[in-house]
């Protein structure tokens, strides 16, 4: 059971992937700037999670689903797979949500441009 929590993750990262990859969010749409962003993002986190924990703010939560592994002071393994999933999980979001208020706009000006309108 120790490798739960890590194997949900990994799970929903690919889940991330393939929503990604399907609707051409984040990486399929702009792989190279995806490689930039992703990371900062991870690192931002990770950050902010070091200062968490060195003011006494953050703690690590040990439970049975968790593997006990850790790359830092009261900092697990499972914490760099999390912040990754909600990077990117930001990202595909970020971008699903432009493509549907571009749509959006394009629908409202066709509408208009059919009924006779000036834009």
């Amino acid at each position: 059971m120790g490798f739960s929590y890590l194997a949900a993750l990994a799970i929903s990262l690919t889940g991330m992937v393939v929503l990604d990859r399907r609707f051409r969010l984040f990486f399929w749409r702009d792989a190279r700037r995806a490689r930039i962003v992703l990371p900062l993002g991870v690192l931002f986190f990770l950050v902010w999670d070091v200062f968490g924990i060195a003011l006494g703010i953050f703690f690590r939560g040990q439970t049975e689903f968790m593997t006990g592994l850790l790359i830092g002071p009261e900092l697990p393994i499972e914490e760099v797979f999390f912040l990754t999933l909600l990077s990117y999980l930001t990202m595909n979001a970020y971008a699903a949500a432009g493509d549907l208020l571009d749509a959006r706009g394009a629908r409202r000006a066709s509408a208009s441009i059919d009924a006779g309108g000036a834009g």
